[in-house]
């Protein structure tokens, strides 16, 4: 390979991971955030915890479409600029890979969808519990990639 394609896909793929990892660290936070807000919303009934909850959701939606794209674009470059690194850590990168896409399909996904379009349509207390799962789900995927 020539020097300056090897010297471009680091310089491509250490940009896409800088843009990465503030999507993913901003989500984390704004997860549990996100939860306290909903259990102090249903243990005191104020509804500015309520307001700040729907606010800071619209922010939080945003963060994980961005933290989404972004990690697609990222596991396409192990596979273009790192073909052969992909190739020889396959047997270690693929269950982890495809561990972290069913957690994040079946359970984020689907808990996630309630807390954005499902206050009206389920309990608060299953509401809640679903914003603990987002927050949960969230904190255990970063955790696996490490």
């Amino acid at each position: 390979m020539h020097p300056t394609a090897f010297l471009l896909s680091r310089l491509q793929f250490g940009l896409t991971v800088s843009f990465l990892i503030i999507f993913p660290s901003f989500t984390i936070g704004l997860a549990a955030w996100l939860t306290l807000l909903e259990a102090l919303h249903m243990w005191t009934g104020r509804p500015a915890y309520c307001q700040m909850l729907e606010f800071w959701l619209k922010i939080f939606g945003v963060a994980f479409g961005l933290g989404v794209v972004s990690g697609i674009v990222m596991a396409f470059q192990f596979g273009s600029n790192w073909s052969v690194l992909a190739r020889m850590s396959d047997p270690i990168e693929g269950p982890l890979l495809s561990y972290e896409t069913f957690t994040a399909f079946a359970l984020e996904a689907s808990f996630f969808g309630v807390l954005l379009f499902g206050r009206s349509h389920v309990s608060p207390g299953f509401y809640l519990v679903s914003t603990a799962m987002v927050a949960t789900r969230d904190v255990h995927a970063r955790r696996t990639a490490r």
